[in-house]
């Protein structure tokens, strides 16, 4: 059982990563940019000339490693779910250089036995030269096996609504066969994502698609229509994941304005299935 006080006290090590613009290029390629070739639009983010880095790589970068694996934690990892993601960018990412990650545990909220648990954490990205911060990224994981660990039985923050409405601006996307295969050189090596024998086990028809991988899918929509193609504007995206993506299948964004915000939903139309929920987006 996840042992309360071990986590809240859990101290990570800062991780310092470099990265190369051949990384920035694999990971937008990862997100399916580059279909269009011609396009030049798609081309800087995937070509040495006037390459920048998809704000969204940001989220890939001073991961802590599988640090929930450790015996110490008491976490049931094996039925961890990725529920919630979110990143604010202070300053747009650099096509190649060293960052700092620094990691720590924000909260856990026990739903109670046989409900499972919600683990928060929190990660600073400063330039490791500088010392200039880059973005924070946050995550909620469901531990599906540590309900009943004794952490405060809070309520969890109520998500966005989404209006009850047709959506202001939607953008289609369409994921390549071998997304995943491609992704997961960003960093995420986890088997489901490759390997038809380990997807069948954990009860999927095949391989599926990286969470964080449809969640930079649905950063491409935002900043190809709220942002106007200016990767600089997008401040914030903030995602609940609601279900998997195959790789192969097109991804519906819906976007609603919402005065100074706007809301997210993605969705796969062939099996009418939302896959990301009550999405909060800024922009400038």
């Amino acid at each position: 059982m996840l042992d309360v006080a071990a986590v809240m006290d859990w101290r990570f090590t800062p991780v310092e990563q470099a990265y190369t613009r051949r990384d920035a290029m694999l990971y937008a390629l990862g997100l399916g940019i580059g279909a269009e070739p011609t396009d030049p639009r798609a081309l800087r983010y995937v070509y040495e000339d006037g390459l920048i880095a998809f704000p969204t790589m940001a989220v890939v970068l001073g991961n802590p490693g599988a640090w929930t694996r450790d015996p110490r934690t008491g976490i049931d990892w094996v039925r961890t779910l990725h529920g919630e993601q979110g990143l604010v960018i202070h300053a747009p990412l650099p096509p190649e250089g060293r960052v700092v990650g620094t990691n720590r545990v924000t909260g856990i909220i026990d739903k109670g036995p046989g409900r499972g648990a919600l683990l928060m954490q929190e990660r600073e990205l400063r330039d490791a030269e500088t010392g200039a911060l880059l973005a924070v990224r946050s995550t909620t994981s469901f531990l599906r096996g540590d309900g009943g660990c004794g952490a405060p039985a809070r309520e969890q923050p109520r998500p966005p609504a989404i209006p009850d409405r047709a959506p202001d601006m939607v953008q289609e996307i369409a994921t390549r066969p071998e997304a995943a295969l491609i992704y997961r050189l960003s960093g995420d090596w986890n088997p489901v994502h490759a390997d038809p024998a380990v997807a069948a086990r954990a009860g999927f028809e095949r391989p599926i698609l990286h969470g964080l991988c449809t969640y930079g899918i649905a950063g491409r929509a935002v900043v190809a229509t709220i942002c106007g193609g200016d990767p600089a504007r997008l401040r914030e995206l903030h995602v609940r994941f609601s279900a998997p993506v195959y790789p192969g299948e097109t991804i519906r964004v819906e976007l609603w304005e919402a005065g100074a915000e706007w809301r997210l939903r993605a969705r796969v139309p062939a099996r009418d299935a939302v896959v990301l929920n009550n999405g909060r987006v800024v922009v400038a």
